[in-house]
């Protein structure tokens, strides 16, 4: 089945911190030059809801205001879905784990079977929600990214092993906190490297999210639970 590349698509992002209490570092990698979306550009993992993902098991839920923001403003409850599909893109991109050692029920989606195999379950209870945008109009393709922080210290494999990384990514590395804007980044990535910024030395889900909402009327810069900020934000 061809996917239609106009449709705004369900994403999952996640941002990985490391030492977030004394020299934080994020985890990011470069698109390929050929990439019809970001091309180049330094970004963090991340990538589009599977249909599987939604029937995957968890070791683990994510922490309830989370799942309760992510219910928000959306038709259907995707928190289950994103929390999974952060996990795996984040396996598939840098060949992290983030999970529990557990054996799987059932049959394994062909996309999960090397995290699988690691002896693990996804464990979605250290994914903390911290920021959602839309792609704007005109763009080779458009997602409903949510973002999600997630303290490198609950990753169950080697922090510095990415040998089982897909070739999506290239130049994975942990990029000291400060220095991430001499990057060349998309612009949505530098307004939640501010949101992480301000995040890192909190250790407790937040309880509003910055929603940046791209639709073919306006561009607003909004926070779950209705109330908008003061300024907007374009590209």
């Amino acid at each position: 089945m061809s996917i239609d590349k106009s449709a705004i698509r369900n994403a999952a992002t996640v941002i990985a911190l490391r030492d977030r209490l004394g020299d934080p570092h994020v985890l990011m990698g470069q698109r390929g030059a050929s990439a019809a979306f970001m091309p180049n550009k330094f970004v963090f993992p991340g990538g589009a809801v599977d249909t599987a993902d939604a029937s995957v098991p968890l070791a683990s839920p994510l922490p309830g205001v989370c799942a309760e923001r992510l219910r928000e403003d959306s038709e259907v409850d995707l928190s289950h879905a994103l929390a999974a599909a952060a996990i795996r893109e984040l396996w598939e991109e840098t060949g992290l784990i983030l999970g529990q050692p557990g054996i799987w029920p059932g049959a394994v989606p062909e996309d999960w079977t090397g995290f699988a195999d690691r002896g693990h379950l996804p464990a979605a209870h250290p994914l903390q929600f911290v920021f959602r945008a839309i792609t704007p109009p005109g763009r080779p393709r458009r997602f409903d990214a949510r973002f999600f922080l997630v303290d490198a210290d609950e990753i169950a494999s080697d922090l510095d092993d990415f040998s089982a990384a897909c070739d999506e990514l290239s130049h994975l590395q942990w990029v000291p906190l400060t220095r991430a804007r001499e990057f060349d980044l998309p612009f949505i990535t530098e307004v939640v490297l501010a949101e992480v910024e301000a995040r890192a030395h909190d250790p407790a889900p937040p309880q509003t999210v910055p929603f940046f909402r791209n639709d073919d009327e306006a561009s607003l810069f909004l926070r779950l639970r209705g109330k908008e900020l003061p300024q907007g934000l374009t590209e």
